[in-house]
């Protein structure tokens, strides 16, 4: 089998509505941006794949099929070897390789997850905030998640003085595992920029998370590639510390693992690793008892090859983005069916390849 083409299309859905996510300060996001790419073979085979995106889109259709075109998917090893390539020069292709396991499983007729041996075990959920909101309007907001029956929620932070949001929502739902996401990782400076914090602000929130009680997790709470203080921070609080989502390749995951710097390592298959790396960062972090909990806030495409990973890894947590209005109808827009929990637990899917199908009534004509 050979990878003949590689074709591209951008994508844009409207949301009912808008919201501010924390990880573009001051910018009210009101449409799902996509750049989608069907890889095709001499075998009829097509596989799919998406990557986030800007207003007016992000072309790179040439450069993919220049490297891809008479490759065989099935060498997935040598293909990431041509992608370390452009990732030298932008932008980032590690989605391209969702696409390829994507070719492997339907040529086999089995699901990614099985093909690297994991099980179909249901994953639980938390629902994943994207923006701050002020007590009353985050509690009434966890109490519909709570009824829909998921497991944990994540609260959105930018100040030091949101921990008074974090009380709030611990003195509601006392019993509730809750994370917490600094989002001080990385930012997209489109409108303004990012409230940054210090070390010392860090620790001084993981030590009022302390006194909170209950915490999961303290998440980005410094730049990505801080390492040497996550490892400082993580030997000072007895806070869990989790991170990494958006850093770029598994040698940063090692990295963070070689200075026991983080609790939870948190890549993205879509954005930092792909499925075979972020397979690998996963191994070498139950070497060393850390847990594997990847970011899953891309698309529908990005989300399930994600759940492969997890499922894989044997997860003990999957991030579910639920931020009206973005919703998982939103997410997966560009799929014939949305990918959803039952009763705060998900499981990957289980047709050939990624397991979903793209919906062709949303690309341009």
């Amino acid at each position: 089998m050979q990878i003949t083409g590689v074709t591209q299309h951008h994508l844009s859905h409207p949301l009912d509505g808008s919201f501010e996510p924390t990880w573009i300060p001051g910018y009210p996001q009101s449409s799902h941006e996509v750049e989608l790419f069907e890889v095709e073979t001499d075998e009829g085979i097509t596989g799919i794949t998406a990557s986030p995106s800007f207003a007016g889109g992000l072309t790179y259709e040439t450069p993919l099929s220049l490297f891809l075109t008479g490759e065989d998917p099935h060498d997935v090893d040598a293909i990431r070897r041509k992608l370390q390539s452009i990732d030298l020069i932008g932008p980032r292709p590690w989605h391209i390789e969702l696409a390829l396991w994507d070719i492997v499983g339907k040529a086999a007729d089995k699901p990614v997850y099985e093909i690297l041996g994991g099980s179909d075990d249901p994953i639980p959920c938390y629902a994943s905030t994207g923006e701050v909101q002020d007590a009353a309007e985050r509690i009434e907001y966890v109490q519909d998640r709570v009824d829909e029956g998921f497991q944990a929620v994540k609260l959105r932070v930018t100040r030091t003085e949101d921990i008074e949001l974090v009380r709030a929502v611990r003195d509601a739902f006392p019993d509730l595992p809750l994370m917490v996401d600094a989002n001080k990782g990385w930012a997209v400076r489109v409108m303004e920029e990012e409230v940054r914090w210090s070390y010392k602000d860090a620790l001084r929130f993981a030590r009022e998370l302390e006194d909170v009680g209950g915490i999961e997790w303290l998440e980005e709470p410094l730049p990505r590639h801080e390492y040497e203080n996550y490892a400082r921070l993580r030997a000072a609080t007895d806070v869990p510390i989790a991170g990494g989502e958006f850093n770029n390749g598994p040698h940063h995951f090692h990295e963070f693992l070689s200075r026991d710097a983080l609790d939870v390592v948190q890549p993205d298959a879509a954005l930092a690793t792909g499925i075979r790396g972020g397979v690998g960062v996963a191994s070498r972090a139950a070497d060393h008892g850390v847990e594997f909990v990847p970011h899953t806030w891309t698309n529908g495409i990005g989300f399930a090859a994600n759940l492969h990973v997890m499922a894989v890894a044997g997860s003990p947590w999957c991030e579910f983005p639920m931020e009206p209005p973005w919703t998982p109808e939103v997410r997966d827009f560009l799929l014939t069916e949305t990918l959803d929990h039952e009763d705060g637990y998900v499981t990957p899917p289980d047709g050939p390849g990624l397991g979903v199908s793209l919906d062709r009534e949303v690309l341009p004509e």
